[in-house]
């Protein structure tokens, strides 16, 4: 798979944060708001939602990467400011969380295989869209955060907690999480937030190398075997509460927005 120019949409399409490429069986989507570091908008979550909801089902790879430096800097903390601001008992970060779990599900229940492609930082809900991916290749240079705690926020978006322990481990995702450090692409692999980490001039090559056998298998049993992976992968989780992440989210924001106010 060569790398192609992504097609330009329509003025006025409602994907208005993305750019889309289909070549053959395999769909790229861009998270394409790069002047921004491609943060996670409503109007973002609403735009991916409707590429997966659309999705052709002849599609067997779908393929997730970012436009400009980094793939995703994480949540916008303005829009945040404004969700607060129009209603102080965060109900509109309650509505944006649920629209958060709803694409991280989308990703991962997949009937396509889902590919992160990383380049750059991943910040907060950007670890979140990369990790509810099945196969994760990231450039050299790519890095992960959690920042959340210092931003006085709870690790609550899209399911990512309940993910992450059970790809990266308790005991590695604690410290993670608690310090906020940043991980680099080759620790990040060793942790398997990434499984392969190659050159940022070789992410294309790494993409289409997973690509070019999965578009060859036949789709019923690929289905079945991606559905298979979720549901064993999912009862390793004792107990997955990612449903309450926008309730926790809402509940904290708003709090500490209110304890702001009273002083």
């Amino acid at each position: 798979m060569t790398a192609l120019p992504l097609e330009t949409l329509p003025a006025g399409a409602v994907r208005r944060t993305l750019r889309t490429h289909r070549e053959g069986p395999v769909l790229t989507v861009e998270l394409n708001t790069p002047d921004q570091g491609n943060t996670v908008t409503d109007a973002l979550l609403d735009d991916l939602l409707a590429v997966l909801q659309d999705q052709d089902p002849a599609v067997r790879v779908l393929v997730l990467t970012g436009s400009g430096d980094d793939f995703c800097l994480g949540g916008d903390r303005g829009e945040f400011a404004r969700h607060l601001a129009h209603d102080p008992t965060g109900g509109g970060i309650r509505v944006s969380g649920t629209k958060a779990r709803r694409v991280c599900e989308a990703l991962t229940g997949n009937p396509a295989v889902t590919i992160a492609r990383v380049h750059g930082k991943a910040v907060g809900a950007g670890v979140a869209l990369a990790l509810a991916c099945d196969l994760r290749v990231g450039s050299e240079d790519a890095t992960f955060r959690l920042p959340e705690l210092a931003l006085g926020l709870p690790t609550a978006w899209g399911g990512l907690l309940p993910r992450l322990i059970s790809e990266v481990g308790a005991a590695r995702v604690r410290e993670i999480v608690l310090t906020g450090r940043i991980v680099t692409a080759a620790e990040a692999q060793s942790l398997s937030l990434l499984q392969k980490v190659v050159p940022a001039h070789e992410l294309d090559a790494a993409v289409a190398e997973w690509a070019r056998p999965v578009v060859r298998r036949p789709p019923a049993a690929l289905r079945v075997t991606k559905a298979l992976l979720n549901s064993l992968s999912a009862a390793s989780r004792l107990a997955d509460v990612s449903v309450l992440d926008p309730e926790l989210m809402a509940a904290v924001v708003s709090e500490a927005h209110h304890d702001r106010g009273a002083t």
